[in-house]
Formats: C-alpha cells, sequence, structure tokens
C-alpha cells in the first residue's frame, strides 16, 4: 500500500495540519460519515443538498483518525482524544490535489474514458481485456465526476499496474477537471451523442465539452477514437500524442468488417489490428456493444495483450447489471434489462436489437422518458417513436410526461395500432400495465433514464415470472 502521512495529504490538498500529529498515518479515506470506521480520514465536501462540515463531530464520534476541512470546526475525539485536523481553502479541490499526488506516487497506468454512451460498458470490457495480463483496477459503478472519479483515484493507493476509469459530465469544463486529476495516460473517446443535450445549445457544443480530454496532453500520450464518429474525428487531429483509430466498415488501427448482428446472440465480426486478425464474437447486445468492445480492443492492443485472450475474453463478456441485461425467466418471459439509462442514440440501438431479435411470440417495450434533453426532448422523443414503430413491436408503453406521450402519438402515427401503444405517468402503473399484458414467450425490452425508475418494472416482471 501506498503510505500517507497527515504531512502528505496536507501539501496534496493545499493546506496546513493545524492540530495533530503531522507525521501520522493515515488510512482508509472517505467522505461520508455515515460509512466511516474508527480509524478511517473524513473529508468534509460540501456538496448541493449536504455539507460534510456538519457531520464532523459524527465522524469523530465514529472514531475517525483526522479531518480536512476548509473552516474552523470542534474537532475532538470521544475521551478527549486529539485528531488530525488539516484546513484548506476548497476540501473539494484538496479532495483532487489529493487523488492526483495518489495517482502520480502509485505507478499505475491510467486509462480515462470519455463519451455520451458507452463509457461504463467499455471501461468494464477494457478493464477486463487488460486483466489477461495485469493487475487491474476500475472505478466502482459510474462513480465519474469531480468528487466520484478522485475517491475511485485514491483507490490506487493499493498500486495496481493499470487503472481503467471513466470520465462523466453535462457542462462544459468537467471534463478538464478531470482530465487534470486523472493525467491520463491512454484516454479514449467513444462517441458524440444526444444525452445531456438539455445543457447545451447542441450536439456540436457537447462535441466542444467532450474534446476537452484531449488537454493536458504530453508526447507520449495516446487517443483512442471512434472513426465511425465524424464530431470526434473532428478533434482528433489536435492531440498532442499519438492518435489510435477503431470502427467498423472503415479505415481503423481496429477495424472490423464482416459484421454478423445475431439480435439475442450478440454480434460476430472480423476484427484488424496491429497484433492481427481474428474473428471475435461477443454476447453483449446490440451494434453499439461492438463499438464498446473495439474500443476496449483497441486499449488492449496498446498494452500488448495477446490477441488471443483478448478473442476468448470477448466471448466470455457478460453486461453490467441493468445495462443490457439478458434474463431468460423461467416463467416463459425473455427480458433485456437495460433500464440503467437511456437516451436517443441508445434507445435505437437498443430498439435496432429487439428488431433483429427471433424466435419469440411477440416483442414488447416499455420505454421511459429521456431526461436532461431541454427543448430538444419533444423531437428526439417522437424520433424514437418513429423508429418503435418499424421494430416490429407488438406493444409499447410509454412512461412519463409531455415527451414520452410524444413518443406514443409518434409511433402511432408511424403506424402502430393505437390500441398497442399504452401511456404511463410513472414506472409503477407501467409494470402493473406490463403484468396485465405480458405473457409466456415475449420478447420485452426494459429501458429509461434514471429518474424515470423503469428498474421497478424489471423487478415486477422479474417476481411475476420467476
Amino acid at each position: 500500500m501506498l503510505a500517507l502521512t497527515a504531512a502528505d495529504i496536507a501539501a496534496a490538498a493545499g493546506g496546513r495540519v493545524i492540530q495533530g500529529d503531522a507525521a501520522r498515518a493515515i488510512g482508509p479515506i472517505v467522505i461520508d460519515s455515515r460509512s466511516l470506521a474508527a480509524g478511517d480520514f473524513f473529508i468534509a465536501i460540501r456538496g448541493e443538498r449536504f455539507d460534510g462540515h456538519d457531520f464532523v463531530a459524527d465522524a469523530l464520534d465514529r472514531g475517525a483518525i483526522g479531518v480536512l476541512v476548509d473552516r474552523a470546526v470542534a474537532a475532538r475525539q470521544a475521551g478527549g482524544g486529539l485528531p488530525v485536523v488539516i484546513e484548506t481553502a476548497d476540501t473539494t479541490a484538496g479532495l483532487q490535489g489529493l487523488a492526483r499526488d495518489v495517482r502520480r506516487r502509485s505507478g499505475a497506468k491510467v486509462v480515462a474514458i470519455t463519451g455520451s454512451a458507452g463509457k461504463t460498458t467499455t471501461k468494464e470490457i477494457a478493464a477486463e481485456f487488460l486483466s489477461a495480463r495485469y493487475e487491474v483496477f476500475r472505478n466502482t459503478g459510474n462513480l465519474n465526476n469531480h468528487i466520484g472519479l478522485p475517491l475511485s483515484l485514491l483507490e490506487l493507493r493499493s498500486r495496481p499496474e493499470v487503472a481503467v476509469v471513466e470520465l462523466g459530465m453535462n457542462h462544459p469544463g468537467e471534463i478538464r477537471t478531470l482530465v487534470g486529476v486523472a493525467e491520463p495516460d491512454v484516454r479514449v473517446w467513444t462517441n458524440v451523442g444526444d444525452a445531456h443535450l438539455g445543457f447545451f445549445a447542441s450536439a456540436d457544443a457537447i462535441a466542444g465539452a467532450k474534446a476537452e480530454i484531449l488537454e493536458y496532453a504530453r508526447r507520449d500520450d495516446v487517443l483512442i477514437v471512434n472513426a465511425n464518429d465524424p464530431r470526434v474525428m473532428a478533434f482528433a487531429s489536435a492531440f498532442t500524442g499519438r492518435v489510435v483509430s477503431f470502427g467498423t466498415d472503415v479505415a481503423a488501427d481496429v477495424a472490423a468488417d464482416h459484421v454478423e448482428a445475431g439480435g439475442l446472440d450478440g454480434t460476430r465480426a472480423s476484427v484488424m489490428t496491429r497484433a492481427g486478425a481474428a474473428r471475435i464474437h461477443t454476447p453483449l447486445l446490440g451494434l453499439g456493444n461492438l463499438s464498446n468492445v473495439l474500443a476496449a480492443i483497441a486499449v488492449a492492443i496498446e498494452f500488448d495483450v495477446p490477441l488471443d485472450d483478448i478473442v476468448a475474453r470477448a466471448a466470455a463478456l457478460r453486461p453490467a447489471r441493468h445495462r443490457g441485461e439478458l434474463l431468460r425467466l423461467p416463467g416463459g418471459i425473455t427480458l433485456i434489462d437495460d433500464s440503467y439509462n437511456s437516451s436517443p442514440a441508445a434507445l435505437k440501438r437498443a430498439l435496432e436489437t429487439v428488431k433483429a431479435a427471433t424466435g419469440s411470440a411477440r416483442k414488447v417495450a416499455v420505454l421511459g422518458e429521456m431526461l436532461e434533453l431541454g427543448s430538444h426532448a419533444s423531437r428526439l422523443h417522437e424520433e424514437c417513436g418513429r423508429v418503435a414503430a418499424v421494430t416490429g413491436l407488438d406493444l409499447l408503453i410509454a412512461v412519463g410526461g409531455d415527451p414520452a406521450a410524444a413518443l406514443a402519438r409518434a409511433a402511432v402515427d408511424a403506424g402502430m395500432p393505437a390500441h398497442a401503444v399504452l401511456l404511463a405517468g410513472t414506472s409503477d402503473e407501467a409494470a402493473r400495465l406490463a403484468l396485465e399484458r405480458v405473457r409466456p414467450g415475449d420478447l420485452v425490452l426494459v429501458k429509461g433514464s434514471r429518474g424515470i425508475a423503469t428498474d421497478r418494472v424489471v423487478q415486477r416482471l422479474t417476481e411475476e415470472f420467476a
């Protein structure tokens, strides 16, 4: 483990030790007093809803060894003990500075992934491929923002050989901050889509914000980019380091052709790389996931992972929970659980997978409203409604408010029978409608933004057809 003292933390966080022993060794570092164990170090983060300084006393009662604060606090432990107190001007910036210091001292190579869709899946696949040869750390879930990423990087105290992390954003400047903290050796830009369009004037503006991943680059850094995405490629030539491309049916450093979309059986493709050629199969659903696999292959090739190992691990991939999971329920339902999140581009790809699927008695989609689309919401939901209408659905349940209603109307206008299109205000209501109408033999896609909670539909269907 990488050792840290109170003095180390103070220096990295831009602060000073104002109480306690500066030479004291610091163990685990946390920002939530509820999860704190005796001996942990507590950083008091100011958030939108909570101020960590209000919980310093609780942290000390639980046995915190010390605290990082940006204002004077009463800092004594039960029994009169004297904990370490480090004061800095901004605890969030202090956390980020500490994470950067740990990242540098850990010796790990860092791979950072951004994009409008597929970040988490690409991260998981890349980590899986790299694990064939290296000890790999990957950040948990989607801890990818200005607080979650630094917390993840603190885990590099365990000194893995490679760390694979994702960088998220919904406003300009956020990727710049994260790149400055992570200082990645390899950067991956998967795509530019319409997620978070409500915070930007256009997809071009999203591309400009995502392009911050090119910043602070060193000459020997690598940028891995999607050759099928013209917005991504428009920025790639400005990168200071070396550029590696991936794509399907296009000239690229990692190129796939002879693609066979197998519906629920996944995808097969021939892949050419500088390490050789291979025929790969991934059970992950949809062509969007093939792009994620190609990005991860490009990462693995940069780290000299043998192609045979990549092929073997590609065939054994499994999706993360609620991210395109294929569940064959004992009661006869085939369920595609893609309820973690949604965007127009991702929804269209999911509907393409349903369209290509064979062997089901009927096809059903429960589609939650897509959030953070701003003034573009109605238009983009209508586009998805028209795509749904040509997917071959026997039943469509749209979930949410006016944008969901726009999706439902567009599906009917594009040819779906009105009786086959239902609108539910909430996911609980959608679950009730689905349970009344879904029957054994059906294929059911469930997808929606997290705020719509379509995972409740998955839960109810899973319970009913268990």
